[in-house]
């Protein structure tokens, strides 16, 4: 599953891959939805902070984050890239483990979410909201 095509006029934030960087897009992400009228930006903050440590933490080169509403169900769409080739996953659960549970947090709280290669490297990965 694939979110669709991207609009030109896609709400875009380009960050420097910082810790920083989940902050100004939780921000973003929040600024963008009390201008669509969404009150209830929780699950959308938690889910672009995820998606943006990820990328900090585990990807390369600049963060984008796009938030675009699907065309076919109206649902928001929380897209980030990142140029590194590795892939997110949800890995075994493990109790002693400090962190790695993000991925399977934002799956439970979101309709669905992949990650797709971009065409000049990289990857996009994406979650759609309730």
């Amino acid at each position: 599953m694939f979110p669709p095509a991207l609009a030109p006029e896609t709400p875009t934030l380009v960050l420097d891959p910082t810790d920083q960087a989940p902050r100004l897009a939780r921000r973003f992400l929040s600024e963008l939805f009390a201008e669509w009228g969404i009150a209830d930006d929780y699950v959308g903050r938690l889910v672009v902070c995820e998606l943006v440590t990820n990328s900090f933490r585990h990807g390369e080169g600049p963060i984008v984050v796009r938030v675009f509403r699907d065309e076919h169900d109206g649902r928001v769409v929380v897209e980030v890239q990142d140029d590194g080739e590795g892939r997110p996953v949800i890995g075994p659960e493990n109790y002693a483990a400090t962190s790695g549970r993000g991925l399977a947090l934002l799956a439970e709280l979101v309709s669905g979410w992949g990650v797709r290669p971009l065409d000049e490297g990289g990857k996009a990965t994406w979650a759609k909201l309730h």
